[in-house]
Formats: structure tokens, sequence, C-alpha cells
């Protein structure tokens, strides 16, 4: 190794305290005498020599140095660990979703799912001095904002999607991990899991809903948006007319935003009353599209005050950051919430697109919502095969036939043999074929299959009635004679067949092949006991499976009210009786 020829730099003539030992240097040679002055002492006398003096100012100046990088070093880790005491944690997963993993590609890359919520608990006091009733102060929290972000598995683009807080939706059974306290599964508002087993009830709820895993859960309260809003400085938002929530002789409530038309900027309690406004933007509809607004122009701001790449700004981030947030465990410490705001840090506002999922007014009640069925299955398919909500992304052409086969439906087990992982960049593409690759014919007999059939089509809408009679039919016709249609009515949104064992995967694969179903939808699942074929709610009639054409990158629903994050000119319309 060569040494530096500065002494200090590498050569280790000194001795462990820092202090020389007087005698030679590290190559052996004493170094000549001053030129002109005939000895080692200064000109001007003094009676100490230049190379002793010379070593005790090296020396305090190293002491200095490291005195200052000791003190920062422990100042920095005490910073760190307060910051790590401010953050408060839960369970990730409190109720049975039965959906697993997402798999990697090609490439290692997985895409990146979390679940942002907004709790109205009252039972803090600062909460409630931000607004609510003090009827609501120790009643169980509701999730009045539900957003899941996706980031794709490159991370060159994230897609938002919102459920109104009124949605009807099934929650499964739940244990709130807090209290062990069991909750059996129900038919509700979304907006009350959260009350029903914490904020991991509602990622069960979401991921039973969806077929999406997810990774992560945030929350954050009253008191916590207030916080992160004074530390971002201020989000500039858009109103078209004078806007002023308020109660009214014929709608109580109001959330107290008073704007004057056109773009201010909000922070602090502005901005939770806009983040809340239901009335004046008409409906909780008109709300969730008022806060994927303000996320955009957020993120805006934040890019435009470098937030990511500025200290100054990361420390007021992080430690209002970690005073509002309460997140799943798995990322409850500095440096995961760190590494993964710098994971979102690169990616341009033109590639973030908000959404709402659709839905229906309930023919029930005209307050409360359902789940539009058709279209929010389109959007939660672009969700799952990792397809970008906008289409501002390079287009991409797949390098061998590897690269066009599908990837396995989330929540649905591990890739079969002959199955491949899609190449790098076509997660945030439109896929390059025209159809999911169909099965592959293992050999084995058919008649010496045993195949259970179930009707699971009543996931999200009504049960179409002799789904499971009709395709058993079919498979005896085409020689698997031992099929037999099972009475048990199990929802699944997409057709899956399930086979308990590893040594009855070829089985499974033939029945598939059959009958023209995706290789992908063939996993492998505990408690059953033979070849199961579920037939889901993407097929509802007919004894041939349906091939789906793949979602195209930006082919979102018009229903979903789609807001791109560089669409800097979006302002809201206000409700005529919140106008003054």
């Amino acid at each position: 190794m060569k040494h530096s020829s500065v002494r200090g730099e590498g050569a280790p003539d000194q001795a462990a305290d820092g202090i020389s030992d007087g005698g030679e240097g590290a190559s052996g040679v004493v170094p000549p005498p001053r030129s002109g002055s005939g000895s080692a002492r200064p000109a001007g006398g003094g009676g100490i020599p230049v190379r002793r003096r010379r070593r005790r100012v090296l020396l305090w100046v190293s002491s200095v140095l490291a005195f200052l990088i000791l003190g920062t070093s422990a100042a920095g880790y005490l910073y760190y660990r307060h910051l790590d005491g401010n953050i408060r944690s839960g369970q990730r997963l409190s109720g049975d979703s039965g959906v697993e993993k997402t798999h990697a590609n090609a490439k290692g890359q997985r895409p990146l799912n979390i679940l942002l919520l907004g709790s109205d608990s009252r039972n803090k006091p600062e909460n409630l001095e931000l607004g609510g009733s003090h009827d609501s102060v120790g009643a169980p929290p509701l999730a009045d904002v539900q957003m899941m972000v996706h980031v794709s598995a490159d991370r060159e683009n994230a897609s938002v999607v919102s459920i109104p807080r009124d949605t009807r939706v099934d929650i499964p059974e739940c244990t709130d991990p807090k209290t062990g306290k069991k909750y059996k599964k129900t038919h509700a508002m979304i907006n009350e899991s959260l009350g029903r087993g914490g904020p991991g009830c509602t990622l069960a709820t979401w991921e039973k809903l969806t077929n999406v895993y997810i990774d992560h859960w945030m929350m954050i309260d009253f008191s916590g948006v207030v916080q992160m809003a004074d530390a971002i400085g201020g989000v500039p938002v858009c109103v078209k007319d004078n806007v002023w929530d308020r109660p009214l002789a014929t709608s109580g409530g109001g959330s107290g935003l008073k704007l004057t038309a056109g773009t201010t900027k909000v922070k602090g309690e502005q901005a939770l009353q806009w983040l809340r406004t239901r009335h004046a933007f008409s409906s909780d509809l008109g709300r969730a599209q008022a806060q994927h607004m303000y996320m955009n122009s957020m993120m805006r701001e934040l890019k435009g005050q470098n937030a990511f790449t500025d200290v100054g700004r990361i420390t007021a981030l992080a430690e209002a950051g970690t005073k509002a947030l309460e997140v799943s465990e798995e990322i409850g410490s500095v440096k995961k919430l760190f590494n993964l705001a710098m994971q979102l840090k690169d990616i341009p506002t033109n590639r973030i697109t908000m959404t709402t999922m659709p839905t229906f007014q309930d023919p029930r009640d005209e307050d409360r919502l359902v789940v539009n069925t058709a279209d929010a299955d389109k959007l939660w398919a672009m969700v799952r095969k990792d397809v970008a909500f906008d289409k501002n992304g390079a287009p991409t052409t797949p390098e061998s036939p590897a690269a066009a086969t599908p990837t396995p439906t989330p929540g649905t087990g591990s890739p079969q043999p002959g199955t491949s992982a899609p190449q790098p960049g076509a997660s945030s593409q439109q896929p390059a074929t025209p159809s999911p690759e169909p099965s592959k014919t293992p050999p084995t007999a058919p008649d010496k299959v045993a195949v259970h059939v179930v009707n699971g089509t009543a996931a999200g809408q009504p049960l179409a009635p002799g789904r499971a009679n009709a395709i058993a039919e079919a498979l005896v016709a085409k020689g698997f004679t031992s099929a037999r249609a099972d009475s048990a009515l199990t929802p699944e949104k997409t057709t899956v067949v399930r086979y308990p064992t590893a040594d009855l995967a070829d089985e499974a694969q033939s029945v598939a092949a059959a009958m023209g179903i995706p290789a992908s939808a063939v996993v492998p699942a505990a408690g059953i006991s033979k070849v199961t074929l579920v037939i889901g709610a993407d097929w509802r009639e007919g004894t041939a499976y349906p091939q789906q054409a793949p979602p195209q990158a930006g082919a979102v629903p018009d229903t979903a009210d789609a807001i791109n994050g560089s669409d800097s000119g979006a302002c809201m319309e206000v409700y005529k009786p919140y106008r003054w």
C-alpha cells in the first residue's frame, strides 16, 4: 500500500495518544533543519522548537476536530434516537385476507403498496380542539380518509386510489392486537374497519376487496395533519368561487374552510379544513378529489423546495412526520421511513396519478355507496399487473417471448414451472401480448384427476346461479369424469385453480389448460384436499374461460376521476349553497 507523503495521513509515527515520541518518522529519516536557520528554533527566538510547536498546534487542531466529530456524532445519534422515540407503530395485519406478497420481476424488483389512513379520532384534546363533537370522545375511531399508494416495481411511476368512506364493503373477521377482542366479519361502511381491529383490519379489508397485497400502512390524525402542513410550509390549493364550509339550515357540520376564489397557500388548521371539507365540495367524492389536488400540489411543492435533498428540510419534515404518523411495525424506524421516502423522490410529477375507486349510489340508501365492480376491477387489475395509470412513460418492447408472460395474480401463490417473470420495464407499460399465456398441458390423464368446482361469482355482485354445475359438466365432457360441483359459495374476483400439495400441481395445470385458464391462475393452497376450481366474478357465463386483453398504460376508467400530478391548474368546484 502506498503511504501519503504528508505526516498524519497514514504514516504511523505517533503513539496511541496522538503525541509524537520525538524520534524518527515513518520513513526512518530525520527531516533536515529549515533552510537558512541552521537550527530548529524560530528566527524570533521564543525557546520552543518549530517542530515541537507545530506538533502542538497540529495536536490541538486534531483534538478540536476530534471533539467536533465525536460531538456531532453523539448529537446525531441522540437526535436519531429522539426521532425513533417519536414513532408509534402497530401490527401490519389483524384480519385474514388470503392475499400473498407480490412476486418480484426478473430484475428482482417488487412494486410497493402503502395504505394511507386519516383517523377522525377525537380521543386526544388537540384533536378535539380541531373539530368534531364532544360526543365522539371515547368512540371507536373511523378511517374517514383511505387511499393506497402504488409505486411501480421500477420506481418510475406512482398511482393512488382512494375509497370513499361511505362505501359498503365486506369487512373480514379481525382481532384487535391491542385488546385481543375479536370482531366477526360484517358488511358495512369501509371507514368502520378501523374500529374493528385497528389499521391492520382496514388493510385486511382492502386486500380482500382488491386482491392486492399491501406492504405497509401509515395513519395520521387531525393534529398530525396540522403538524405536517406547517412543516411543509403551506400547500397551494384552488377554488373556482369563494367558499365557506359552514353549518346551514338544511345541513349541519362543516369544516370551517373559508377561502376566496383562486389559489391560496393553506397550512396548519386551514390545511386540515381543506382536507375535511365535504359539503362545500358536494360529497365524499368531491372531498376525495380535493385531497388528491392537495397531495399533487404537496409533491410539487416538496420537489420545488428540494425537500428530498436539503438536510434542513429533511430534518424539519422528519421531526413533524415522526410525531404525526403511526406506522405498521415493519417500517417503525427512522431509517426505514427515510429509505421509503427516498424511493419516491425521483418519480416525476407527471408520472403520479390520483384516482378514486369507481362507485354507485347504494340503491338501499342514498347516503351510502357501493362498488362499481366492472370499472373498479379494471383499476385493480392495473395495480395487480403493475401497469401505469399514466401514458407518460417511454414505450418498451419485450426482448424475448418470456417478457410477455404475465405475472401471477397477487394473492394466488407462486408462478408455476414453465412461467416467467416480466422483463424490466414491463411494469409501467402496456404488455405486448394480446391475451394471457394459456396453461400448458402436463401429461396427466384427465380421468385420474378429482376436481371440485366452486361458484365464486358473487364477489362484489349478485351470484350467477348454476355456474359450478355448468363448468363441472364441461370438465366431464373433456374427460375429467371425476369433476363434481361443490355446494360451497366462495366469492372470488378472478378465477383460480388451487391444489393442496406439490404432487397435484400437474393435475391442476391440466384442469386449467382444458378450460383455457391462464397458467398464472394455478396456485397452491392450504385447507383443501383436492384440485379446486373456483369460478370467479370474471367468468359469469359460458364454458370457455373469457380471454381478457391485458390492461394498457393510462387506460383508467373515466369513473375514477383521474388527476395527474403535473396538473397545476386543477381547481375545485364549490357547491352553490356554500359560496359567499
